[in-house]
């Protein structure tokens, strides 16, 4: 919402690639005017999104994809496994969201 607020068309979401719907929803409802849904839905990803940033891109979204059953999960060097207490807040996030059922 914050790249919205200073006249971005859109937004390049790393969240989009497990939530593409609430991400599309927070940009059409910024677009359409309605900017206090779009900041409801703002918040409510916020701890997600803070959560995809723990560790480098795109080894949490590989993670998060794979735990979802989405894909496979195979990392490329350099890149590497995240940190076991890294993976638990990735699973109670998408507990959290209702994606995992873990």
């Amino acid at each position: 919402m914050p790249l919205l607020s200073i006249d971005g068309a859109g937004v390049v979401s790393v969240l989009s690639n497990i939530i593409p719907a609430e991400v599309g929803s927070l940009v059409k409802s910024f677009k359409r005017g309605n900017f206090e849904e779009a900041k409801k839905i703002h918040y409510k990803l916020l701890l997600f999104v803070r959560t995809m940033f723990i560790e480098t891109n795109p080894i949490l979204v590989k993670t998060a994809i794979s735990l979802l059953g989405l894909c496979e999960f195979r990392l490329r060097l350099p890149m590497c496994e995240m940190e076991d207490s890294n993976k638990v807040k990735l699973e109670k996030v998408l507990k959290d969201f209702g994606l995992l059922k873990i």
